[in-house]
């Protein structure tokens, strides 16, 4: 029976799942709620300007207040030096006898100043005050006019002179008390108000620190922190990391615009990297053509001579030689068969999903493909494998293509024959494969490009300058490396370190492993 591989069912299985998954994080993020940044930063700085508005206009009204009061304090000051200046004609008129007319001026004049200000003085020092100050300032003026009427009649008695003298006294010592204690009033006002002002100002300037500190975090949490998860991305994506990137936020805005292309790019990447790999696979199948073709003819023909022989000599032989051949033609189908079957294992395409496998494993199911190739080009195989070595995670299909187009490129530079050495070991806890050739070596100026795509020292027709590139995005994918050596006429070295997987790491394989 044929060893056939089965058909990809399961790996389209994958493919569809993966594609499912791939269109349900890009739904997740188109059909979030949009709040653009645009409309965030500007609602900040709005927030912002009515903030500033709302502090010019109290400093405006606060202003407005003290400038109010600096007036009241200015009028009452001058009425108070009104009634001091009618209190001294007052006195020059009982010490000299001088009239009493620029006393009676002067307190009018102080009663039409407290009628212009006698509702801010009443806001001031309170309705009580105010009518205090207006009845000693009337009884002050009504006792000076009969004071005047008495000088003027010549009436001037010792003893209604007296009686007016006090009066004059009571209600002009009243009078300037309660313009001197509204004065002072009004001073120790504005100077808490200052004080407060200054407060206030402090207190201000603490809150538009906060609110400017909250307005840069805002904009640094908005624009700045998505730039380092978009530099982690690239970084990401950079080592051969294409897995779509989820959303992260509850919103939808220009940054989620931006994810959603790059995750459309990493689709598109994915994709072509799949089509690039297989490509490179059919290609390689190519420069095995050969050694195919030689591997079936061989079973093929031997089926062929057995069959013919025994059928034209079926009658002649016995049971138990009928049996032999009918073996021998099984045995032949079943080689063919493994043929094909490792054949068709290494062209499908392998399932995405990473797992533990031994790297040992993959080097012989390859050199299995390659076997016929080193056998017509007379090339012998030097196999150092180590033994115990940790397994590492990756994907069978891809680690057999970057073994594959290391072996043919090694046979190919091989020309007259040679020496394939292959050695896998551990060393700095993670297995490092070698693979070397005694072929013609790569020219120092080359050693730098031999990874680029496109780039081949091989003749013109006779290569793609793909296969070096695409096995080192797979052992990038593998979060390993590739390195090479080498030198003109002497060979090269091709070196592959793979981290060992995470089960070996707990169980203590790395330590256990033995290197060659």
């Amino acid at each position: 029976m044929l060893g056939f591989a089965p058909d990809g069912d399961d790996n389209s299985g994958v493919t569809r799942f993966a594609d499912q998954q791939a269109r349900a994080t890009q739904e997740a993020l188109i059909h979030r709620p949009r709040i653009s940044i645009r409309l965030r930063i500007a609602l900040g700085f709005l927030a912002t300007f009515l903030f500033t508005c709302a502090i010019t206009i109290a400093a405006m009204v606060f202003i407005s207040e003290v400038e109010q009061r600096q007036r009241f304090l200015e009028r009452a000051a001058n009425f108070e030096f009104e009634i001091q200046q009618a209190r001294r004609f007052e006195k020059n008129w009982f010490l000299y006898g001088t009239s009493l007319y620029d006393a009676l001026n002067i307190v009018q004049n102080a009663e039409n100043l407290l009628n212009d200000f006698k509702d801010d003085m009443r806001k001031t020092i309170g309705e009580h005050a105010c009518n205090n100050i207006t009845y000693n300032l009337t009884r002050y003026k009504q006792t000076l006019e009969k004071l005047d009427a008495l000088a003027k009649s010549g009436s001037t008695a010792p003893q209604d002179r007296q009686a007016i003298e006090s009066e004059l006294r009571q209600f002009g010592a009243a009078i300037v008390t309660n313009a001197s204690d509204a004065v002072d009033q009004e001073r120790l006002r504005i100077h808490s108000w200052l004080h407060t002002a200054m407060a206030v100002a402090v207190a201000a300037l603490i809150l538009v620190l906060v609110f400017v500190t909250f307005i840069a975090a805002f904009i640094a949490r908005v624009v700045l922190k998505p730039f380092g998860r978009f530099e982690e991305y690239t970084r990401r994506i950079a080592a051969g990391d294409f897995s779509l990137i989820p959303p992260a936020r509850r919103y939808r805005d220009e940054f989620t615009n931006l994810v959603i292309a790059l995750n459309h790019m990493l689709m598109e990447l994915k994709s072509r990297e799949e089509q690039l790999i297989q490509s490179r696979k059919m290609a390689a199948v190519g420069n095995l053509t050969a050694g195919i073709a030689h591997e079936l003819n061989n079973p093929l023909n031997n089926i062929s001579l057995t069959a013919e022989a025994l059928i034209n000599e079926f009658d002649e032989w016995g049971r138990d030689e009928k049996l032999r051949m009918l073996n021998a033609i099984f045995t032949q189908v079943e080689r063919a068969g493994a043929t094909v079957a490792n054949l068709l294992a290494f062209t499908r395409r392998g399932k995405s999903s990473f797992q533990d496998l031994s790297i040992n494993d993959v080097v012989n199911s390859t050199l299995k493909l390659v076997g016929n190739e080193t056998n017509l080009n007379k090339i012998h195989l030097d196999l150092d494998l180590g033994s115990n070595l940790p397994k590492v995670n990756g994907n069978a299909n891809n680690l057999q293509q970057v073994f594959l187009n290391l072996f043919l490129n090694a046979v190919q530079a091989m020309t007259d024959g040679g020496t394939l050495r292959i050695r896998s070991y551990v060393e700095s806890g993670a297995l490092q494969l070698d693979i070397s050739d005694t072929g013609v070596g790569i020219p120092r100026e080359s050693l730098d490009k031999v990874f680029d795509p496109f780039f081949t020292t091989k003749e013109v027709g006779k290569g793609t300058g793909l296969g070096l590139s695409v096995s080192y995005g797979i052992i990038k994918q593998h979060h390993g490396t590739i390195a090479v050596q080498s030198r003109v006429g002497e060979g090269t070295t091709f070196s592959i370190t793979l981290p060992v997987s995470n089960a070996a790491l707990h169980t203590g394989e790395v330590q256990g492993a033995v290197p060659p």
